[in-house]
């Protein structure tokens, strides 16, 4: 048993860790997937304001031009000159700003008169007729920089590159240079017209488009996958914590429906086998006389932790799994040898057992049943056989085998009556001579509650009948009251005659109950001045 319990605890203990891992390992592979999101979230953003940034040059440097274009003053002029240093100075985003003729820079704000040849591309038309794009002007004092530019027939400005601070946990390489006409994969690359707003994964590389709605230029932040997962390292660990705290869970829930279904049914099975099934027995009291008249014996089971299950809990789950008939055997076979001498003894008392539906549709029920009492000794009428209205379900099988039961002599008790099953036609058929009230009806004695009004009616029934009455759940003298002062044979099944005891407690109980009931007939005889007798046992 140990064996099993050890076995038992470390299959559970392995299987919450197995879970936990697992959920680790789910919630580690979830937060790189919300890494990668969040990274291109991130990129999107530092692209977005970039290329906002962009629309807002271009209309600075657009606006620029058309001044320059209505100038006033003589071509490269002293004055000019100056004015193109004032409106630089006032710009947010331009560099430069001049006169280009044939080619050559003629004078610009920052270098004075000193003409010089174009160093820049081919230039490309923009939406607005007559403005030039340039993509890598080369500024005179910082030749290892490219600038962006426009011209309007000789007016000409350079836009600086004013790109925002970085933004996101993890760095990012941004490509402003306005071109967008291919992205690197790899080895390769892949051209086309150009690049389209949104983001895209290229190997181990994140990549973020987005483009000027002036249509000025796009721009392409990029970011490493390696880069991006560490930059998000937060967020991994937190899901991956959190999948293994869900995992854990997992493991506690399966554990404890395991626990409670499937291994109940298992120890249940094994307990029949080996033995560790227990059986105890409360009394059943005559309500006038307040003497022990009976015992009903009922199955009582303790998990192999040591816990009790409840008899509606494990005898259902012996119902489910049809196996119910092996408790049925135990309980029988254990009463008969408990109680075997005391009711051999004494005609009066009366030992009864639960048998299910299981046990009634059964053919080796009753060769069963006649067999153990013939080992015992014991005559059937002794044996009381306690079933469930709900038992026979209309089954003529299970009524067959109650009428055989009633012809051998057993008596018929119907269990658990009222509770919704009850069927006077169904009494009848059944040649049932006594039924037992639930505990509910009992419960409810001396409270405003409309079910006390039925019980006259089941005893009304029952005495019209001819039944006697057992009365489930009396905890009370109040409750017990009640039923005593009716004029039929009424007993009494609950707490206030004595809980579920073992046999031998309940030998005692017996015996003291007889030695008290002697010791009242001896001094009733010497009242009488008759010879003191001992009363010699029946023998049934």
């Amino acid at each position: 048993m140990i064996g099993i319990g050890k076995n038992r605890f470390l299959v559970a203990r392995a299987t919450k860790g197995v879970l936990a891992v697992a959920g680790m390992v789910a919630g580690y592979f979830l937060g790189c997937v919300l890494a990668i999101q969040l990274a291109e979230h991130w990129l999107d953003q530092y692209a977005k304001l970039t290329a906002v940034q962009d629309d807002a040059a271009y209309k600075e440097a657009r606006a620029t031009l058309d001044v320059l274009k209505a100038s006033p003053y003589a071509f490269c002029s002293d004055a000019e000159i100056d004015s193109f240093r004032a409106l630089l100075f006032r710009s947010e985003y331009l560099k430069d700003a001049g006169r280009i003729r044939g080619g050559r820079i003629e004078c610009s704000a920052i270098t004075g008169h000193p003409a010089r040849a174009l160093s820049l591309s081919r230039p490309k038309p923009t939406q607005e007729e007559g403005v030039l794009a340039y993509s890598n002007l080369t500024p005179i004092r910082d030749p290892k920089l490219k600038r962006a530019g426009l011209q309007l027939g000789t007016a000409y400005v350079i836009i600086g590159s004013h790109m925002p601070a970085r933004i996101g946990p993890f760095p990012m390489v941004l490509d402003a240079s306005g071109q967008g006409a291919a992205m690197e994969t790899g080895s390769a690359a892949v051209a086309g017209p150009g690049p389209k707003d949104g983001t895209r994964r290229v190997g181990d590389t994140l990549y973020a488009t987005r483009c000027s709605a002036l249509r000025f230029s796009c721009v392409t932040a990029s970011a490493s996958v390696p880069e991006a997962l560490r930059g998000e390292a937060i967020v991994i660990a937190g899901t991956s914590v959190t999948g293994g705290l869900i995992g854990i869970l997992i493991g506690v829930a399966f554990s404890f429906v395991y626990n409670r279904s499937r291994d109940l049914c298992q120890q249940l099975r094994r307990a029949i086998n080996s033995g560790k099934l227990q059986v105890v027995y409360q009394p059943i009291v005559n309500l006038n006389t307040r003497r022990i008249v009976g015992a009903e014996a009922l199955a009582r089971w303790n998990d192999e932790d040591g816990n009790p299950v409840p008899p509606d809990i494990f005898i259902k789950i012996a119902e489910e799994h049809r196996f119910v008939s092996a408790i049925t055997r135990i309980v029988l076979k254990r009463a008969l040898h408990d109680f075997a001498e005391i009711l051999r003894s004494r005609s009066d008392f009366r030992l009864s057992v639960n048998v299910a539906a299981e046990d009634l549709v059964d053919p080796a029920f009753m060769p069963m049943l006649d067999h153990t009492l013939k080992n015992a000794r014991v005559e059937p009428a002794s044996l009381v056989v306690e079933i469930t209205e709900r038992s026979t379900a209309d089954n003529p099988v299970a009524m067959e085998t109650i009428r055989e039961l009633r012809r051998k002599g057993h008596s018929i008790h119907i269990d658990d009556f009222g509770t919704g099953y009850s069927n006077l036609d169904k009494l009848l058929y059944l040649f049932a001579d006594t039924i037992k009230i639930d505990k509910a009806f009992t419960k409810v004695i001396g409270t405003e509650s409309v079910t006390v009004a039925i019980l006259p009616q089941i005893l009304a029934m029952a005495k019209s009948l001819n039944l006697e009455v057992v009365v489930e759940g009396v905890e009370t003298e109040h409750q017990a009251n009640y039923f005593s002062l009716v004029e039929q044979n009424v007993y009494g099944q609950g707490w206030l005659y004595g809980r579920p005891v073992t046999a031998e407690e309940f030998r005692g109980l017996l015996a003291h109950e007889w030695s008290n009931a002697l010791s009242a007939a001896d001094l009733a005889n010497a009242h009488i001045k008759r010879p003191r007798t001992t009363p010699r046992p029946q023998v049934a």
